[in-house]
Formats: C-alpha cells, sequence, structure tokens
C-alpha cells in the first residue's frame, strides 16, 4: 500500500494574535544566529543529504542506510538544502550548482508515459518511489500529486537560488521552469468537481481519496494554482477549504486552530511558503494567519505529550512530538498488565494513533513556529536519549517504552532493556523539514527567496491570499 494511503486510512501558548500583529509575533522572528546545538544538528543533518544522494542522478533514497528507493519528495527536500549548505559554507557553490544542475537534467529527460514499467513520471506528475538505478517507477507505487509537488517546490526555489549568469545556473532556472509548466494538474481533479486527486495508478486508474480538509496538501494546491501552463481553478482552494470546518477545525488542547494530528502536515509546505501575516478568506475570518495555526498545533503537540493519555514512557514537557516515522513493528503486547499495540512505518499523532514512538523531527522541524519550545525539546532528547544522535542527526524514531519485544520480531530498529526501542534507519522526508525550517528559523532563506517567486505568488492570489508581503 502506497505511503499517503496508509497515512489517510491509518495551548499553553500565550493570547491569539490581533490581525494587526499577524506575521509580527517574536517566535517567529530569525534570530540570525543558531544555538550552538541547533547549529550543529542542522549541518549533520544535511551531511546525510549530501553523502547519500548519487552524484549523477540526485535520486535521493527514501530511507539510508537500506536504500530502498528514491523519495521524489526528498528531492525536493535536497534541491532545497543545497543552497543552505552553499550559505553556510559546508559546500562550495560549484559543487551545489553541479549537483543541481544534475538532478534537473535527470527528471527533466526521465520517460514519461501511461506504462506501468519503464517510466519515472506521467501528464507531468513522477510517481511517488523511483527505483535508485533506473529511477524508473518503484514497484506499484502511486503517481503522486503531493510528491509531485514537494519536488516542484524544491526546483523552483533553486531556480530562485541560482540566478547568476553563468550558464548551469541559467540551465537550471530554464529547466526548473520547463518541469513545472508541463505537470497537468487538471487532469488530476477527475471527480466532477474541484477536488485534487492524491494520485493515480496505472493498473487501476485514480486513487478514491481526494484531498480535503486541512494537512500538507496546501502546497499541491497552491502549485496547481500557479501553474503558468495548466492551471486549476479558483474553486479547488475554496472547495478543499470548505471541509476545513467538519475535518480539522478543534478548540481541544489549547488555542483554537486547524488540527492535523501528524506534526509533518503543519511543516511540509511551510518550508518553502511564508504564511506569516497573509490570510485567505477561512483564516482572515478566523483572524490569525497559518504560520501562528502551526505554532498552536506545536504547543497543542506539547500540551498532549504534558498529558500523556496513554500513560506512555518519556513523555514530558520536553521530550515530545508525533508526526508520521517508522517505528519498531505491527504487534501487540502486554507491559505491566495494560495491552500496547505498536506499530512500523506510520502516521502519529495527538488524539489519534499513538503508540509511544517519537519523532526527533515532529519538534526540531517546528522550530521556526515555536523556538522557545522546540529548543529545549531538542537538548532534552540529546541529553536523555543520546542512542538516538549521531553523526547525521537524529535517527528517525524512538520508544522508551518497548525494552522488551516479547518474543515479536521488530521490523525497524533494536531495543535495549533499559533505554527502549531506536530507530536504525533516517527518512528523507524526515530529515528535509529539520535542515529547511532551521534555515528559515536563522536566516529566512528559503521563505525570502520564495516570495519572489512569480508563480507562488499567482498561485497564493488566485487562492485568494491578501496582506503582508503580497503587498509588496
Amino acid at each position: 500500500m502506497d505511503r499517503r494511503r496508509f497515512l489517510l486510512t491509518s495551548c499553553a501558548a500565550a493570547g491569539g494574535l490581533s490581525l494587526a500583529s499577524l506575521g509580527a509575533c517574536a517566535t517567529g522572528a530569525a534570530p540570525g544566529r543558531l544555538d550552538p546545538e541547533i547549529a550543529e544538528l542542522q549541518e549533520r543533518t544535511f551531511r546525510w543529504f549530501w553523502d547519500v544522494t548519487p552524484h549523477e542522478t540526485g535520486l535521493t533514497p527514501d530511507r539510508a542506510p537500506s536504500f530502498s528507493f528514491c523519495s521524489v519528495a526528498a528531492v525536493g527536500d535536497a534541491l532545497t538544502c543545497w543552497p543552505i549548505g552553499i550559505e553556510n559554507g559546508w559546500i562550495t557553490r560549484e559543487q551545489g550548482r553541479q549537483r543541481t544542475l544534475n538532478t534537473m537534467r535527470f527528471f527533466y529527460n526521465a520517460p514519461q508515459g501511461p506504462e506501468a514499467r519503464g517510466v519515472t513520471g506521467y501528464k507531468g506528475f513522477f510517481y511517488h518511489f523511483l527505483e535508485m538505478d533506473t529511477g524508473h517507477r518503484f514497484g506499484t507505487t502511486e503517481l503522486s500529486t503531493v510528491d509531485t509537488a514537494l519536488l516542484v517546490a524544491g526546483m523552483l526555489f533553486a531556480a530562485r537560488y541560482f540566478d547568476q549568469d553563468h550558464p548551469d545556473e541559467a540551465e537550471i532556472r530554464q529547466l526548473a521552469e520547463a518541469v513545472y509548466a508541463r505537470v497537468e494538474w487538471p487532469w488530476a481533479q477527475p471527480y466532477g468537481d474541484a477536488y485534487i486527486t492524491m494520485g493515480w495508478h496505472p493498473e487501476t486508474g485514480f486513487i478514491e481519496h481526494r484531498w480535503e480538509g486541512y494537512n500538507e496538501a496546501m502546497l499541491v494546491v497552491l502549485m496547481a494554482l500557479g501553474s503558468p501552463t495548466h492551471p486549476v481553478g479558483p474553486e479547488a482552494w475554496t472547495t478543499w477549504c470548505s471541509t476545513y470546518d467538519t475535518l480539522s477545525w478543534t478548540e481541544h488542547r489549547g488555542q483554537p486552530h486547524l488540527h492535523f494530528a501528524p506534526m509533518f502536515g503543519h511543516q511540509y509546505s511551510h518550508k518553502w511558503v511564508d504564511f506569516r501575516g497573509i490570510l485567505d478568506p477561512y483564516m482572515r475570518d478566523k483572524g490569525f494567519d497559518y504560520f501562528e495555526n502551526s505554532r498552536r498545533a506545536t504547543y497543542a503537540q506539547q500540551a498532549y505529550a504534558l498529558e500523556n493519555p496513554g500513560g506512555w514512557t518519556g513523555y514530558s514537557d520536553e521530550v515530545w512530538g508525533l508526526t508520521a516515522c517508522d517505528g519498531p513493528g505491527d504487534f501487540v503486547l502486554d507491559i505491566g498488565g495494560r495491552e500496547r499495540e505498536f506499530f512500523s512505518y506510520s502516521a502519529r499523532g495527538p488524539g489519534e494513533r499513538d503508540d509511544g514512538t517519537i519523532a526527533p523531527t515532529a519538534a526540531a522541524a517546528s522550530i521556526a513556529f515555536a523556538p522557545e519550545i522546540v529548543i529545549p525539546c531538542v537538548k532534552a532528547i540529546k541529553a536523555r536519549h543520546p542512542e538516538t544522535y549521531t553523526d547525521y542527526g537524529f535517527l528517525d524514531a524512538f520508544n522508551p517504552t518497548l525494552t522488551d519485544t516479547g518474543g515479536n520480531a521488530l521490523l525497524h530498529g533494536s531495543v535495549d532493556p533499559e533505554r527502549g526501542w531506536v530507530a536504525d534507519e533516517y527518512l528523507g522526508i524526515d530529515q528535509g523539514p529539520i535542515v529547511i525550517m532551521i534555515e528559515n528559523h536563522k536566516s529566512d532563506l528559503v521563505w525570502r527567496l520564495m516570495r519572489t517567486d512569480p508563480h507562488l505568488r499567482r498561485g497564493l492570489e488566485r487562492a485568494g491570499f491578501t496582506g503582508g508581503w503580497l503587498t509588496a
């Protein structure tokens, strides 16, 4: 089963902001200088991308060290990481430029078509997972609208960064425009309404599930609205937002906000889009922006850990964070007279699935939203769970509750009888948000350059966003 379909099926904060103060919240201000531990985490996590991504193709693996297949979304993160590495002095501009150009050329030239095998995509979209050697569709994975959007966003950012007259940088810009221009977004609206599908399989056609309710699909709809060649109508945004009240709005655990249980839904679109101070009609009615919404969701995660309704080991106001991540395996175990169910890779989040598995990316990639609680969390995880912190930053997840498998087979990681379970892999889509959101917190780099992208601006304006930097 593909990851997106699996995920689908599977505050203590201060007072609210006024409309006049939107985007000016102190917690969102870039400090310019990072805490040394956060700076180290960012560099180590960047090194993972640089070391595991093949130079000639740019096919960043979904996970390593297993290197099972490439994740198209992780490639979008990698393309965003290279300029961050240049700006921080970890690689040269020439190194980053060449890696970026190789990636752009690969995806531009990769075969597209309706066949089930031997192609990388269709109708301009790309398959969720690709074979590491050929770049062709991996297994029976879906043609993914969201993973395509994440890749395209990374390409558009690279095009904004590599703005010099050098012929390779000019080619990067041309290829980014060409890849984006050939995505046929209206084709992904097969339901007779404005909803965008999650994907398509050549064997069975369009996936039944559509994008609705607040989640990472903000970026999907914005990329579809901003297309210079195959845009969807503005009703795609209003139709999507029309599901917020029934599927997403909550007043539980702190301030009212749009809820999405796993934290990645509050992070992914924000990697490239600076939502501070800009509002669509829905959020204008609520009186705060999507950045503030993610700040409230971050505090709600901390509040959930402090409440700890499941009684899991290790949860506290300093150790928290639930999202989609690896887990020990799929089994039920009696621990201290209480039946506990554990999962392998799964979406996790407050009020939904929780098996005691904490993912450092849930907190670390929320640093731009609420650094005052994220930085202490990152430090606490490092101090209390040193087994999770390595040369490449944090391993994907850990679970202090599971200290004995009871004879059940682990699908990932290992168990220590005192410290519990810890993953043995890094996932690209969990590593990327850490590097990117730390940089947005520090220097505003990705947000600043993407504010100048005409396609993103067009998408936001067609969605009805006004105010803030859009007025400049």
